[in-house]
């Protein structure tokens, strides 16, 4: 599914983009290339851009003074001759993360360097569109006041696991939360007076995958995660995030498995089938893991492994149509890939095309429990303009 970059902008947030748009456009690329590739120093960035160093300086200035990187003297190690200052971002301006789900929200601040400077899990079931719009708030609150004392927060990104209308972030379905028709952007815009955008989970966790785990450095990816609520998924074709005409694209959880009936591929592979088949009510994705490698029941064994075959029949479909370098498995998926890495290789590859599987990586994703909150991070600084 594609996310949503539709926001109430903050003319303190976003970068200046008014009568130079050219400067506009240096300032985005510096502030990116730091975003993206760590710490760089003035003469990295006079490389990696072509300008010259003193627009580099200049610029660096300007995104000092404004708050969104901090210079530093380099390791003098090893070095000869004049040492050039380096960039990083700023560990004080952050943006808001969430990922409501079924069994608890889940919110961070996160800077533009991924680091998290706070977190909070906050248990309920089923929470309302309302009761996620009060939770920020407090939440919000609380930190500005507690653990982000002298902090600046810039804007908020928004995690939903369900279809998310890419004009202007309402959250049209999101079945397993009960919300349909939910404008979540502008409530918690509203309550907490902050530039908010919203996206589907699957596809922020893809972006982030893309950008910063498993898949970076591959242009043409497939992304499927597993979670409380299903399966989800995002789609990265050359580079891009892929939404489809209205942001809904990625539903692989929806396809059909089964001709005899409506079964879908989140009806077959499921979290809660595994739960019951271990005697479990719950547990996280570390807990369930160690439980099914400590099964010796065969019933287990008997459902992973009819789990893993509709899952690899499934991805073949998508390597077949959509010719992924890389297909990126989070949640409860990469449990059960990982049980047999090299046989679900085998297996997708015996029902895809030989030519598409020729060079096909499946990966567990890297990110672990941060991809959803880190593409939700991601979604928030691109949507107001920073990165």
């Amino acid at each position: 599914m594609a996310t949503d970059a539709s926001t109430e902008l903050s003319g303190t947030a976003a970068l200046k983009d008014a009568g130079d748009g050219v400067r506009a456009r240096n300032l985005a690329r510096l502030l990116r290339r730091v975003h993206l590739e760590g710490p760089q120093s003035r003469a990295q960035l006079t490389a990696a851009t072509g300008l010259n160093r003193s627009t580099v300086a200049d610029l660096v200035a300007e995104l000092v003074g404004d708050g969104w990187v901090v210079e530093r003297d380099p390791d003098p190690a090893g070095r000869v001759g004049r040492p050039s200052p380096v960039v990083e971002a700023a560990p004080r301006t952050v943006v808001i993360a969430v990922n409501p789900e079924v069994d608890a929200v889940e919110i961070a601040a996160i800077d533009l360097a991924r680091r998290v400077a706070v977190r909070e899990r906050i248990e309920v079931e089923l929470p309302s569109a309302d009761a996620v719009t009060e939770l920020v708030a407090e939440v919000l609150s609380r930190w500005t006041n507690g653990e982000l004392d002298g902090s600046r927060v810039v804007g908020i990104g928004v995690a939903v696991p369900g279809l998310v209308r890419q004009a202007d972030g309402l959250v049209r379905n999101a079945p397993h939360l009960g919300w349909v028709d939910a404008p979540v952007r502008a409530s918690i815009a509203r309550a907490t007076g902050l530039p908010v955008a919203v996206g589907n989970d699957a596809s922020l966790g893809a972006l982030a995958e893309h950008l910063f785990g498993a898949a970076r450095g591959a242009d043409d990816v497939v992304y499927l995660n597993g979670g409380p609520s299903g399966i989800g998924g995002g789609i990265i074709v050359h580079g891009i995030a892929v939404g489809g005409v209205g942001g809904y694209a990625g539903e692989f959880g929806q396809n059909r498995v089964r001709t005899d009936d409506a079964a879908t591929l989140e009806d077959e592979v499921s979290r809660a089938r595994l739960l019951h088949a271990l005697g479990l009510t719950g547990a996280d994705d570390a807990a369930l893991a160690d439980a099914i490698a400590a099964s010796a029941d065969e019933a287990v064994g008997a459902e992973c492994g009819r789990q893993r075959g509709i899952l690899a029949q499934a991805l073949a479909d998508a390597v077949n149509i959509l010719d992924p370098a890389v297909v990126v498995l989070g949640g409860f998926l990469a449990l059960l890939v990982e049980l047999d890495p090299e046989g679900f290789a085998e297996q997708v590859a015996t029902s895809a095309m030989a030519e598409n599987a020729e060079d096909l990586r499946i990966l567990p994703a890297s990110l672990a429990a941060d991809r959803l909150l880190l593409g939700a991070a991601e979604l928030a600084f691109t949507a107001v303009g920073v990165i």
